[in-house]
C-alpha cells in the first residue's frame, strides 16, 4: 500500500505508474458514477470552506448532498488515529450487514490496513487535509471482489476544533456475505487550503447554523454492540426530510 502526501486524481499512482490499477467500477453507472457522489460531497465541502477555516459539523445540511446521502457519514474524533461513526448511509450498512452508527471507522478495514488508516486520519485533522483512499475487498465463497474509493474531509465541532469528518465511501459490485472488509491500496492527502481553493469555485455563503435534526443527520448516541443483523436497504440511515 502506498500512501503520498500529494493531492492526485484517478486510480494510477501519483508518479505516473499504471502499476496495481484498480478494475473500474461496474455498478449502476459504471465508474463515472461512483465517482460523481464522491465529487458531489467534496465539492458542497468545498463551498462551504472559509476563511482558511473547514466548515463546522453544524453546517452541514443533506439537501447539498441529496443524491450522495446513501453512501456519506458522520465522524467524530475519539483518540489518535481513531474515529468512530456518528451516522451513516445505508450503502455503509449493506457492506457490513448492520447499521454503522457508534462503529468505529477502522471495522470496514482489514486489521493489516489500519495502521495505514490511522496515518490518514492523523493527517485530516493535524494539517488540517483532505484524505482519498482506494481500496479493496477481496472475493471470497459467497463474496465477489469489492472495489471502493472514500474520501475524507475535516469538520470542526461546537468548540471550533477540528474533531469531525464528512466521508462518502462508494464501490462497486454486490457485497454478498456480510461484513466485508477492506485492503487499502493507495492513499493521499492534500492540505486543505490547497484543496479548497486549486481551482475549484469557492461559493459565497452567510453565517448559518442548521439544524442537524430537521435534515435527517441527527447523530443520537449509540455504543455498538451485539451479533450483526440483515441491514435494511429500503430506509437509508442518512434521509433527507423535506418540509414545508
Amino acid at each position: 500500500m502506498s500512501i503520498d502526501n500529494r493531492h492526485w486524481h484517478g486510480l494510477s499512482d501519483p508518479s505516473g505508474s499504471t502499476a496495481g490499477t484498480v478494475t473500474p467500477f461496474s455498478g449502476p453507472g459504471g465508474l463515472r458514477a461512483g465517482r460523481s457522489r464522491l465529487a458531489q460531497v467534496e465539492a458542497y465541502w468545498t463551498a462551504l470552506y472559509r476563511d482558511g477555516q473547514p466548515p463546522a459539523r453544524a453546517e452541514i445540511d443533506p439537501r447539498g448532498i441529496e443524491t450522495a446521502l446513501e453512501y456519506a457519514f458522520i465522524a467524530e474524533r475519539i483518540t489518535r488515529g481513531e474515529v468512530k461513526m456518528r451516522v451513516g448511509g445505508a450503502h455503509l450498512s449493506d457492506l457490513m450487514g448492520m447499521e454503522v452508527r457508534g462503529m468505529p471507522l477502522s471495522s470496514l478495514f482489514m486489521p493489516e490496513a489500519r495502521r495505514d488508516l490511522a496515518r490518514i486520519v492523523e493527517e485530516v485533522f493535524d494539517r488540517p487535509a483532505l484524505g482519498r483512499l482506494v481500496m479493496r475487498s477481496q472475493g471470497a465463497m459467497g463474496q465477489a471482489e469489492l472495489q471502493a474509493e472514500m474520501v475524507l474531509l475535516p469538520l470542526r465541532g461546537d468548540d471550533g476544533a477540528i474533531s469531525r469528518l464528512l466521508g462518502c465511501l462508494v464501490s462497486e459490485g454486490v457485497p454478498g456475505r456480510t461484513p466485508r472488509r477492506f485492503d487499502i491500496l493507495r492513499a493521499g492527502t492534500q492540505p486543505t487550503r490547497s484543496a479548497a481553493t486549486g481551482g475549484v469555485a469557492m461559493a459565497p455563503r452567510q453565517p448559518q447554523t442548521t439544524t442537524a435534526s430537521a435534515h435527517g443527520l441527527a447523530e443520537a448516541p449509540r455504543s455498538f454492540a451485539g451479533a450483526p443483523t440483515k441491514a435494511r436497504k429500503t430506509a437509508p440511515y442518512l434521509r433527507l426530510v423535506k418540509t414545508d
